[in-house]
Formats: structure tokens, C-alpha cells, sequence
């Protein structure tokens, strides 16, 4: 039997690791469980609202800047129009968002929070906190600070080598 460092968790070889064990190699798997959990227990947490996955994200785009066109709301959220066009239509059918021509161009249609998508903010916000809450449990300040820092970097330097892959063009 290995044996056991402080932390208690064991390596390959039997051992437990210590913190001052884990390869670049080990951030990949890291990082991608960690946002699988994160939104099971978001997802989770907002399951009474009536909300799915991704569409707390749709909520608080609009809140933050009401009445945007589907193909804004993709690329602010990461995804890809149909995906939006979909979840808009499912969101419209819940009650939470509506579609509405543009007021200067009515080529253009925009999506509007409606009294329900609104009133839905509150739950979202508190359901994230209460996640973050958990996430991080016995994390300090500082732990937190940092961590968030360091996954803004990450994020920067995959978006920013992702557009460098793509020549500049999208």
C-alpha cells in the first residue's frame, strides 16, 4: 500500500499528491470537471424556477442590456445562432423572453425580458451566489480573488489563440 501525504489523495503510483504534484497536464481534466459541476449544481438550483441550462445566461444578458437580437446573444454567450434561435423559441414559450421587430428597422427583431424573465433575475442571481457559496467553500478572499483572475487569464489567452488559429477572420 502507498502512502498517504497530508492531503490524503492519492497518485498514480499509490501515493497521495501533494499540491505541489500537479502537472500542466492535470488542468485540462481539472478545469473541465470543475465547470461540469458548476453547472450541475447551478442548473440544479434553478430547476424550480422552471429555467434550463443556458438560459440563465440569456436572462442576464438582457437585464444587463434589454432588447438584443438573437445573433448578438449568441455571440455574447459563447454560442451558435441556431442554438440561440432555439433557446430564444423554448425561453419565449416558458414566458420568460419575447420577440419584437426593431422600433428603426423592422427587417430586425429583437428579444425583450418579459415581466416573468425579469422577475426571474433575483432567483438566477441568488441561485450563482448560492453555487459560488459551495464552489468555494473554504476558499479565503485572497483564494478567491485569485482564482477568478487566473480563470479570466486562461479564458483570454484561449479566446485570443483561438482568433489567432482562425487568421484574425471569424
Amino acid at each position: 500500500m502507498g502512502k498517504k501525504s497530508k492531503d490524503g489523495k492519492k497518485g498514480k503510483s499509490g501515493k497521495k499528491k501533494d499540491h505541489g504534484e500537479y502537472t500542466l497536464a492535470d488542468l485540462s481534466p481539472a478545469l473541465t470537471q470543475a465547470a461540469r459541476s458548476m453547472r450541475t449544481v447551478l442548473t440544479r438550483n434553478l430547476t424550480a424556477s422552471g429555467l434550463y441550462a443556458g438560459q440563465d445566461g440569456v436572462i442576464l444578458a438582457l437585464a444587463a442590456s434589454d432588447g438584443l437580437p438573437a445573433g448578438t446573444l449568441a455571440q455574447k454567450l459563447g454560442v451558435k445562432a441556431p442554438t440561440m434561435t432555439r433557446t430564444i423559441g423554448r425561453m419565449e414559450a416558458q414566458g420568460f423572453v419575447e420577440r419584437r421587430p426593431d422600433a428603426t428597422d423592422a427587417r430586425l427583431t429583437k428579444v425583450y425580458l418579459t415581466e416573468a424573465g425579469r422577475n426571474s433575475v433575483t432567483e438566477i442571481t441568488s441561485s450563482a451566489a448560492a453555487c459560488d457559496e459551495l464552489a468555494t467553500r473554504g476558499f479565503s478572499e485572497k483564494d478567491v480573488r485569485s482564482l477568478v483572475r487566473l480563470l479570466r487569464a486562461i479564458d483570454g489567452n484561449l479566446q485570443a489563440g483561438d482568433h489567432d488559429e482562425d487568421d484574425g477572420e471569424f
